[in-house]
């Protein structure tokens, strides 16, 4: 394999993941503005970091070279010699009015060594942080003087899944659902522009982050060498995928792409929190995504276009059967479909597992019901603790974005 991205499937042997390990942007989170910021709760920072090198070195146990989103950005910018770009981008979308406010903060995180400059702009900066007059400029900035923030932290970014996507031997740089997020994909986009191992003509590329429509890394799961799946969800819209769909056909990269319909809520917020393929003819799933659901296949109609249909069968069992070209799979449903545990540990992130080889699954040691189940198949699992990553509302999958895995 001689690309940097060469990802075919969910369950080929994980040789190379991308995470983020958590920093102060949790410290910045409030109660007051939780919704704001997308989460629920406040993990303990220092809990959380351990789990993480936890979870981190287990993929290393296990054979699995551990990247880092932050070392990777510091390491395009210094390679791309683009630090007051990058800076100046990212102030352009922080939300800072005043022109005087900007060029304080610019100047502060110009006098930073790159890499923890990055990590600043991922902290946020507190208003505190800055000279109450200087603050006084902006009639909007003056406006808004309650809320303790001048940039928002970005809390989120420990879920490596969601602002790209790697597929193939591309990358979708994804348009996120909400401001929040969408400031994440900035990363992003430094990487694939001006890392050395991961730019140029390196890397193909299936979307960016400045189209008009939006897509996650969650909805995007990668069924086979032939077929993609994508979640139509809270967070990615069906124009999207139709985008998608005729990049990676143009590009040779998938035969189908399959647009899965789910539930527009927070407890269905991605494809992946309601179903993660774990071996060759086994998934975990969410028993509520099968009701009701609905799956359109794409694919290239030999002029240029997509030819639409939606699939005769509203199981899933039997629509996953057919993508993968086996007699039939099994689906192993959260906690055994029992309505109170299903609900609990899904909300626990109980179907958001990480496959590292066939059979070979990364879960939450919290999920007891669904992981004795999971075991009953013959899945071999490896616990991790997750108390206070889970806070977050995301599992081992959402935490890491594979950059290589064996063909299987």
């Amino acid at each position: 394999m001689t690309k940097p991205i060469h990802v075919f499937s969910e369950i080929g042997k994980l040789k190379k993941v991308c995470l983020h390990r958590p920093g102060k942007e949790l410290l910045n989170l409030m109660p007051d503005f939780l919704d704001r910021l997308l989460f629920d709760d406040i993990p303990y920072l220092e809990a959380a970091q351990e789990e993480h090198d936890n979870f981190a070195q287990v993929l290393r146990d296990n054979g699995v070279e551990v990247v880092y989103l932050e070392k990777l950005v510091a390491e395009a910018i210094d390679a791309g010699d683009v630090k007051e770009q990058f800076v100046e981008d990212w102030l352009a979308e922080s939300g800072i009015v005043s022109e005087g406010v900007k060029e304080i903060v610019k100047e502060q995180l110009l006098g930073m060594e790159t890499f923890e400059m990055v990590l600043k702009t991922m902290e946020g900066f507190k208003k505190s942080e800055l000279d109450a007059d200087a603050l006084n400029t902006s009639l909007a900035d003056m406006l808004e003087s309650d809320y303790p923030f001048l940039v928002d932290p970005m809390p989120n970014l420990y879920f490596t899944r969601d602002p790209f996507a790697t597929m193939a031997n591309g990358v979708t740089i994804n348009h996120m659902y909400s401001d929040t997020r969408n400031r994440e994909t900035l990363y992003g986009h430094y990487i694939f522009n001006y890392h050395p191992e991961y730019s140029g003509d390196k890397v193909e590329r299936y979307y960016e982050r400045t189209e008009d429509t939006r897509i996650e890394g969650g909805d995007e799961l990668v069924l086979s060498k032939d077929v993609l799946a994508v979640g139509v969800s809270q967070r990615t819209d069906a124009r999207s995928i139709e985008k998608v769909a005729r990049r990676v056909f143009d590009a040779g990269a998938f035969k189908e792409v399959l647009a899965f319909l789910i539930d527009n809520n927070r407890k269905f917020m991605h494809l992946d929190t309601v179903f993660t393929m774990i071996d060759y003819d086994k998934f975990t799933i969410h028993p509520e995504i099968e009701a009701g659901l609905r799956v359109i296949s794409l694919k290239p109609d030999g002029n240029g276009g997509i030819k639409l249909e939606e699939k005769d069968s509203t199981r899933l069992d039997e629509v996953l059967a057919e993508a993968l070209g086996v007699e039939k799979v099994t689906l192993i449903p959260c906690a055994g479909g029992e309505i109170v545990g299903a609900a609990r540990e899904q909300w626990n992130d109980g179907s958001n597992t990480l496959t590292i080889a066939p059979g070979v699954v990364v879960v939450y040691d919290r999920n007891t019901v669904t992981n004795q189940l999971l075991e009953e198949h013959g899945i071999e699992l490896i616990k991790v603790k997750g108390s206070e990553l889970v806070r977050g509302r995301g599992g081992p999958r959402c935490m890491s974005m594979p950059l290589i895995r064996e063909d299987i």
